[in-house]
């Protein structure tokens, strides 16, 4: 650092030298280095769209012996999110795949394993007792439930892959949804989508609901739960998406943010009990309406959860192609925003107290 400010200096011009640097930490760099006349100018790089990754897949695929019938864009599409560093990751760790099955090829089930181990870690033996047939058969049921739910929401993302194989993050299964780039690139999310969210993160405990009964529910969904009440939260008490509550935003929201309204505290003061209240009854609102929309949508396609439960406990990993299929040949459509769940009977909802 020391050599490179003597360098700029500015006491002694260099007009044809032009000096570039790269960080991934812009934070931490001395101060000295940004003034103006030294690295003012500063260029984002943010990380690779669809087509982006997939022109980096070409580049460390060069020199890899991957099977002809591998499909570059098929992983971009399954790694939203990553940066060129992970993707360079992910071929490595598909050759130490291949290379461990004592293969000379790297096909398209190492880099999917590969792409599964730095999403979520490193499957998970599994034994063959009657015990393990029957959890086997439950994670089915969870997961066929958040898959089919996400299927039928209008405008969410789209099912990448669904599989009960259990993983050393101690997820029994796991159903992939590939959110679409624009979302991440924007972080913009509308209130049809989080509501869509609330809905398919509920589709799994309703499945095990609807299948084995209330009493045989597990604590497999306490993630799902965890999950609904944070999202639920946030929307009515920081993004104003309750026509109750209104536009304020009351916890983690307020100055420099889109709605700027107080903070609970700010000032020495703090909203009243009457908007504390509300918010408990609009979160409570939608995690049912959530909970309704869920289980109007399995009911109406027990045909598709049952054959899509019986295809993981066969094969324990279903495909996006596949899902695809199933939902084809069962005729499944995609529900219109607001009205799936208006029907619903509403004498006996559960989350009655949601605390806030």
């Amino acid at each position: 650092m020391n050599q490179i400010l003597t360098e700029m200096d500015g006491f002694e011009g260099n007009p044809g030298v032009i000096v570039m640097s790269a960080t991934n930490r812009a934070d931490v760099l001395d101060n000295a280095l940004l003034r103006p006349g030294r690295f003012d100018r500063r260029v984002l790089v943010d990380l690779p769209d669809f087509a982006g990754r997939a022109s980096i897949l070409k580049v460390h695929a060069r020199g890899k012996p991957v099977e002809p019938d591998v499909d570059l864009e098929a992983i971009a599409r399954r790694t939203p999110g990553f940066s060129g560093a992970s993707l360079q990751n992910l071929m490595n760790e598909a050759a130490i795949f291949a290379a461990r099955k004592q293969k000379s090829t790297i096909g398209w089930t190492e880099i999917d394993s590969a792409v599964d181990r730095i999403m979520v870690g490193l499957e998970k033996k599994s034994g063959t007792s009657e015990q393990s047939d029957q959890r086997k058969e439950l994670v089915a049921f969870h997961e066929a439930g958040h898959a089919i739910v996400g299927a039928v929401m209008p405008d969410y993302d789209q099912v990448q892959k669904i599989t009960i194989i259990p993983r050393s993050n101690g997820a029994g299964g796991l159903t992939f949804f590939a959110p679409a780039d624009s979302r991440l690139e924007s972080g913009l999310y509308s209130k049809q989508y989080m509501e869509s969210q609330l809905a398919v993160a509920l589709g799994g405990r309703l499945a095990e609901e609807l299948i084995f009964g209330e009493n045989e529910v597990t604590t497999g969904a306490s993630n799902d739960i965890q999950q609904v009440a944070s999202i639920a939260k946030r929307m009515v008490a920081e993004w104003g998406m309750s026509d109750v509550v209104g536009q304020i935003a009351v916890e983690g929201g307020g100055g420099g943010g889109p709605f700027m309204g107080r903070q609970m505290g700010s000032e020495g003061d703090s909203w009243g009990v009457k908007i504390k209240l509300d918010i408990d009854a609009e979160v409570e609102r939608l995690v049912n309406n959530s909970y309704m929309t869920a289980k109007k949508v399995l009911t109406e396609n027990m045909s598709l959860l049952n054959h899509l439960s019986k295809e993981l406990v066969e094969r324990e990993t279903v495909t996006a192609e596949e899902f695809q299929m199933m939902l084809v040949n069962f005729g499944v459509k995609t529900a219109d925003y607001g009205v799936i769940g208006a029907d619903m009977n509403r004498d006996k909802l559960p989350f009655k107290t949601v605390t806030v």
